[in-house]
């Protein structure tokens, strides 16, 4: 094999071609850019501000290492003990420990000053064009529309099925949701931060930062999306059993379609709203009602009403198939201390509550033949506020 040698160390020409393709790779933008495991750039101004702080970083890391062990490096090679040579003492020498006190210390304020800039960006929440609170629940985030009082939960939409590996798995396994954040691109979005119970984490990294939701607490970040796309995420706290079924996903579009969707999003709310006084008839409730539980009660009670653990069975219990639907109205409406289940009352509407409960008192062979209907719901939480 070709190489060079001196009377210190052989180099064959493998190692040579190793070495400056590594060299390559470190200091290219291009394809530094394009490695997998490096920092995404974002589609924000902030991202890009992000990672450009990131790859300057990086640079300064990699020639200090390359400094420090290339100094390293020839010591051991042209110092060593073998050919003669014998260490010099620098214990207490007070020139050697004031030059590598000094030159870390102007390395770290050159660090720090552009770090501190994109952190003090970063956290610029004025003169924002929208504001959106986010508040985490186990296992699904509230989107509330400061500006339009629009407010929905986003929640897992991949089949149990596909959980329990009855059916494939599909692109976007546990990456996908029923209804997704909509936002306009070229706007500044201001977002609040907030929990229903415990700590949650709102990541999504094309946006360039990651947020916890704090029960008691409102945090804030923002963020401006340069194009039209579908953006995920997800938690990225360990908030409880179900933490890897709460992803994010934004659908962001031009500022024309988000007007077109706000406008749509208005007038469904007000159907729902005059929904609230229409009788369902039981086919049609527990249509709606199955979609419902799927989406939302399958993961503690499972698809069949048999319970899964801490969590109690609905199929033949006698809080699903006794005559008075108060005590289940009760649970579902405030929950239960003490327990996981949470209150339903401020996630659903009446409309979603009276299907559901209808679903599960009717599901399984439970067979009640009732059909609580919203207004119902309505009678109920207003007489127990």
């Amino acid at each position: 094999m070709q190489g060079f040698t001196n009377k210190y160390v052989k180099f064959s020409l493998p190692k040579l071609w190793l070495l400056i393709y590594s060299f390559f790779i470190l200091f290219s933008p291009t394809l530094s850019q394009s490695m997998p495991l490096n920092l995404p750039q974002g589609v924000t101004p902030i991202s890009h501000e992000v990672y450009n702080l990131h790859m300057d970083m990086f640079y300064i890391c990699c020639l200090i290492a390359l400094l420090v062990f290339g100094v390293m490096f020839y010591s051991l090679i042209n110092h060593r003990k073998a050919i003669g040579h014998k260490a010099k003492n620098f214990h207490e020498n007070t020139t050697v420990e004031i030059i590598w006190t000094i030159i870390p210390m102007i390395i770290l304020v050159v660090m720090a000053i552009p770090a501190t800039l994109v952190y003090i960006h970063l956290n610029d929440t004025k003169d924002s064009d929208l504001t959106i609170k986010i508040t985490g629940y186990q296992w699904k985030w509230k989107y509330y529309y400061l500006d339009n009082d629009i407010s929905f939960f986003s929640t897992l939409s991949t089949p149990q099925d596909a959980i329990m590996n009855h059916i494939p798995k599909s692109k976007y396994y546990l990456r996908e949701v029923d209804k997704p954040l909509i936002l306009p691109i070229g706007k500044k979005v201001r977002f609040l931060f907030t929990s229903n119970d415990v700590i949650h984490s709102w990541w999504v990294e094309d946006l360039g930062f990651k947020k916890d939701a704090v029960p008691g607490f409102i945090n804030e970040n923002w963020a401006t999306i340069d194009r039209p796309g579908i953006y995920r995420g997800q938690c990225a706290e360990l908030c409880g059993v179900g933490h890897g079924y709460m992803p994010i996903v934004i659908d962001a579009r031009t500022p024309e379609d988000y007007k077109k969707w706000v406008t749509k999003k208005l007038v469904a709310i007000k159907k729902e709203r005059e929904l609230a006084a229409k009788k369902f008839t039981l086919n049609e409730s527990l249509a709606q009602g199955k979609k419902i539980y799927d989406k939302i009660c399958t993961v503690c009670h499972q698809p069949n009403g048999k319970g899964l653990g801490a969590f109690p069975p609905l199929a033949g219990a006698e809080i699903t198939t006794s005559k008075n639907w108060d005590q289940q109205l009760q649970t579902v409406i405030f929950g239960r201390n003490g327990t996981a289940m949470q209150a339903f009352g401020a996630q659903l509407s009446e409309v979603e509550l009276a299907n559901v409960i209808t679903y599960t008192r009717n599901a399984w062979g439970n067979n009640t033949k009732q059909v609580v209907q919203p207004l119902d719901i309505k009678k109920y939480a207003d007489s127990h506020k």
